[in-house]
């Protein structure tokens, strides 16, 4: 197992110094579903949610958030994104399905980003949505793909 990066010899927290890395192109990819119910689903599939369309809602607050990620996690680098982008998906009748994608050229990756992005845009969804379905649930929020740096590029198994 390799070493914690965000702890010193003593056990003390730290910022990882990414100053002798290289920049490279650096891209992650992440997602998350939530779940509803086949009503709910479709006041979103039809823009008819009480407080508007929800995914252009959900789809810039994702985005703000992977801006603001270094303010939210703690040990993270302030970082210029080159790109951002969040996606949806009907993965089913109950199930919306959202991807977060974000490219920098960069010493460090953009991991956090992204599933920054996808947990606040999922959050949003339950906001516009919880007045009719507090049952909905989010989860699973993963990692699917990351590019660039040390250890290159990591796919999860089956994408």
């Amino acid at each position: 197992m390799s070493e914690l990066s965000h702890f010193d010899a003593s056990g003390a927290s730290r910022m990882v110094d990414v100053g002798a890395k290289p920049v490279s192109h650096r891209l992650a990819r992440a997602s998350g579903v939530v779940r509803m119910s086949a009503d709910t689903l479709k006041l979103i599939q039809d823009k008819q949610a009480a407080k508007g369309d929800v995914q252009e809602v959900a789809r810039l607050a994702g985005i703000m958030a992977a801006k603001r990620t270094s303010e939210l996690i703690p040990l993270c680098h302030i970082l210029p994104l080159d790109s951002v982008t969040i996606d949806f998906r009907f993965a089913d009748d109950t199930s919306l399905e959202i991807v977060a994608t974000v490219q920098i050229e960069a010493k460090t990756g953009v991991e956090m980003e992204a599933l920054t992005a996808v947990s606040v845009a999922a959050l949003t969804v339950y906001d516009m949505c919880k007045a009719v379905d507090r049952g909905m649930t989010i989860g699973p929020i993963q990692l699917e793909e990351k590019q660039g740096g040390r250890s290159g590029h990591w796919r999860r198994d089956g994408v």
